[in-house]
C-alpha cells in the first residue's frame, strides 16, 4: 500500500509556514528622511538590534521560505552582523527562494559589497527618491547622492569579481514634488547597472507631509461614478461642485435645490450599488494630479521598456477590488525586538494623515520570538484567526466614507463600523498605492 501524500493548502496564508519572512535587524538608521515614519509623531521611542538568539528563532521556517527580507524602518547595514544572518538563513533555505533587502546605500564600501554577495545576499534595493542632488538632500536628510552611485557601482563590482548574480533594484517614493523626475531617474537607473524600480506612494507620517502625497484616496468605483454624474449634470448646466457651499442654506434657490437633488439622486446611486463615497474628497480632489503622474507614470514606463529594467509602478487610485498581497502571501513580520507582526502597516507604530484626517496605528504582535519559536506564532491560533478574517474582506474601506476616521478606527482600536476585529479598514496596502521590496 503507497504512501498518502497530503499537499499543501493552495493559498500561503494557510500553509503550516510563513513563505515571506520580513525581518528588522535594526531599527537604528544614519538618516532623517521626511517620508520616514521615524521623524513623524507617535512613533517608536526607542531603537536596537535584533540578537543572533531572536534570529535564530526563526530557524524552523526556513526550508519553507522563498523570500526573506532583511530590513524594517532602520539602515540593516548598521547591523555588524548582517552578513552572519545571511549566511545562517541561507544554509537553510530553498536554492530558488532569495535573501535581500533595502538600504539607503550610504554605508556601502567595495569591501562592505564583497562580504554580502559572499554571504548570500541576492537582492539590494537602494533608495533614490530624485536625479537632482538638491531634491535629494531635502528629501534624505544626511545622505549624499554620489553615495547611491557609488553604492551601486560597489554592488555591481563585487558581483562581478565573486562570480554570483545579485540583482539591483531601486526604491523611489512618489510625491508631487519629485514625480516629474521618474523618468529621469529611470534613465539614471539604466546608466547604474540597475534591474528593477519598484515605485510607491508617499504615505504621509505627518500633517506637514499630508499635501505632498500624488494620490487620491477615494477607490476607483467610487470616483467612477461620481466622474459620470458629474459630466452628466455638467452638460445640464448644474456644477456639483458648489454642494459645499450651499447644501446648509436655509433658503435654496432654484440653481442650489438643482445641485442638492443632483448629489442626492448620486449618492442613492451610490447607495444602490454598494459603494460608500466621501463628498468632500471627491468634490475637492485636485483635477490636475492624477493627469500629471500618469504622465510621469507612463513617460517612465516606455523608457523602462526600452531600457530593459522591470519597473513596478503603483495605482494612483485605490483599488476597490482590495488584496493584501502581505497575508495572500504567507509573509511574516519580524521587529528587531522579536515580535512577530502581519503586516507593514501594523508593524510599528505612528500616525498617518490621509485625506486630511489623522490614523493613529499601533502595532499589532501575535506574540514574541523571545518566548517562542517561529512556526508555534504562526500556527497559533491568533495569528491564524486574523489571516482569515483579513482574506474575507468584510471589513469596510474608511476613506470612501463621510465619517472618515470615525471613533471607530481613528483612534488604536481594533473594531470597526462592521464589527470586525481586524484593525484593517483604514489601511491602503492592500488597494495597490504601496508597494515594497517583496
Amino acid at each position: 500500500m503507497g504512501l498518502t501524500v497530503i499537499s499543501e493548502p493552495a493559498s500561503p496564508a494557510f500553509r503550516p509556514h510563513p513563505s515571506k519572512l520580513f525581518v528588522e535587524v535594526t531599527s537604528r538608521c544614519n538618516m532623517s528622511c521626511a517620508m520616514c515614519p521615524k521623524q513623524a509623531p507617535g512613533g517608536r521611542d526607542h531603537d536596537g538590534d535584533m540578537d543572533e538568539s531572536v534570529f535564530t528563532r526563526l530557524a524552523p521556517a526556513f526550508p519553507g521560505v522563498d523570500t526573506l527580507v532583511l530590513n524594517g524602518i532602520g539602515e540593516s547595514l548598521l547591523h555588524p552582523g548582517l552578513e552572519h544572518f545571511v549566511e545562517l538563513a541561507r544554509r537553510d533555505m530553498p536554492a530558488e527562494g532569495w535573501i535581500g533587502f533595502q538600504t539607503n546605500g550610504q554605508l556601502v564600501t567595495p569591501a562592505r559589497a564583497r562580504s554580502l554577495v559572499r554571504a548570500g545576499v541576492d537582492r539590494v534595493c537602494v533608495s533614490a527618491d530624485a536625479v537632482e542632488p538638491g531634491e535629494f538632500n531635502r528629501l534624505r536628510a544626511g545622505g549624499q547622492q554620489d553615495k547611491v552611485e557609488a553604492a551601486l557601482r560597489d554592488l555591481h563590482a563585487a558581483s562581478g569579481s565573486e562570480g554570483r548574480r545579485v540583482a539591483l533594484g531601486i526604491e523611489f517614493v512618489a510625491m508631487r514634488g519629485n514625480v516629474g523626475q521618474l523618468p529621469d531617474l529611470v534613465r539614471w537607473a539604466s546608466r547604474h547597472h540597475v534591474e528593477f524600480i519598484i515605485v510607491t506612494h508617499m504615505l504621509p507620517y505627518s500633517k506637514a507631509m499630508a499635501s505632498a502625497a500624488a494620490f487620491e484616496t477615494s477607490t476607483d468605483a467610487a470616483r467612477e461614478l461620481f466622474l459620470g454624474w458629474r459630466a452628466r449634470a455638467s452638460a445640464e448646466g448644474v456644477d456639483m461642485a458648489r454642494y459645499p457651499d450651499v447644501f446648509l442654506r436655509f433658503h435654496h434657490s432654484p440653481d442650489d435645490k438643482q445641485v442638492v437633488q443632483w448629489v442626492t439622486r448620486m449618492v442613492d446611486d451610490a447607495w444602490s450599488r454598494g459603494i460608500t463615497l466621501h463628498l468632500g474628497r471627491l468634490l475637492g480632489s485636485d483635477p490636475d494630479l492624477l493627469p500629471r503622474v500618469e504622465a510621469a507614470f507612463a513617460e517612465a514606463a516606455e523608457l523602462a521598456r526600452q531600457l530593459g529594467i522591470d519597473l513596478r509602478l503603483p495605482a494612483s487610485v485605490p483599488s476597490s477590488d482590495r488584496r493584501c498581497d502581505f497575508v495572500e502571501g504567507g509573509s511574516a513580520f519580524v521587529s528587531w525586538d522579536g515580535d512577530v507582526h502581519p503586516c507593514y502597516f501594523l508593524w510599528h507604530r505612528y500616525h498617518c494623515y490621509v485625506g486630511g484626517a489623522v490614523k493613529r496605528v499601533a502595532p499589532h504582535a501575535f506574540g514574541s520570538l523571545r518566548e517562542r519559536d517561529i512556526l508555534d506564532i504562526w500556527n497559533g491560533s491568533p495569528f491564524g484567526a486574523f489571516r482569515g478574517e483579513v482574506v474575507r474582506y468584510e471589513y469596510p474601506f474608511c476613506h470612501n466614507c463621510n465619517a472618515a476616521l470615525c471613533g471607530d478606527v481613528r483612534e488604536e482600536v481594533v473594531e470597526d463600523c462592521h464589527l470586525g476585529s481586524v484593525p484593517c479598514a483604514a489601511c491602503m496596502w492592500c488597494t495597490g498605492i504601496f508597494q515594497c521590496l517583496q
